[in-house]
């Protein structure tokens, strides 16, 4: 078989694995469906959008900050029962440098994560659906988010849904950046050897 009838076969399959939006993971609790973020609270989901209006007008961005300065994060709630539980929200400083793989376990003790807060969002009861959160980031570095649902129940029993995404702020992406930077590259290597004249018969 040619290399040109390789790449014709190949090629659209590679770049639809490049593309499809449902293949792409973000950190922690929050995830990309279609084109979408979409945050996990237990067995829950909330669509997550956040802006910088002073900044960036209304661009949205999905989880992580792109610039230090202000910032507007907003969560809409997608399934019904959250409207009738208690939220609380806050964003801490990442000090143990845990990364992208944080989870509530690793984030220490009730005074560790007191400590280490720089944004909290006291507990109240969302019907409307939907709240926003504001915060001015001084300074570039990695953050955490804390979501906390808590459920009450007739026979008195309360269940808490918790949902921890690692965040960034100010800081760029190289491995990301690296990653398209190698798919340019592997198309023009692609398009350059899957349009060469064919010699196999000459």
């Amino acid at each position: 078989m040619s290399r040109k009838v390789w790449f014709t076969c190949l090629f659209p399959l590679f770049i639809g694995l490049s593309f499809n939006p449902q293949t792409v993971k973000a950190h922690g609790g929050v995830s990309i469906e279609d084109d979408t973020c979409v945050m996990t609270i237990g067995n829950y989901k909330a669509h997550f959008t956040g802006y910088q209006p002073k900044l960036r007008a209304s661009q949205e961005f999905c989880e992580d900050i792109p610039a230090v300065g202000n910032a507007v994060i907003v969560l809409d709630f997608i399934d019904r029962p959250l409207r009738k539980m208690i939220i609380d929200f806050r964003i801490i400083r990442d000090v143990k440098k845990i990364g992208e793989t944080a989870e509530l376990s690793d984030l220490g003790t009730e005074s560790d994560i007191e400590m280490a807060t720089i944004l909290y969002k006291k507990p109240e009861l969302y019907e409307n659906g939907s709240f926003s959160v504001k915060y001015d980031f001084l300074s570039k570095g990695r953050f955490i988010g804390i979501l906390t649902a808590s459920a009450s129940y007739a026979d008195g029993e309360t269940v808490l849904h918790t949902s921890v995404f690692p965040f960034s702020v100010g800081l760029k992406d190289w491995w990301k950046a690296l990653g398209y930077l190698l798919l340019v590259i592997l198309i023009g290597i692609g398009l350059y050897f899957g349009f060469q004249p064919n010699r196999e018969h000459e």
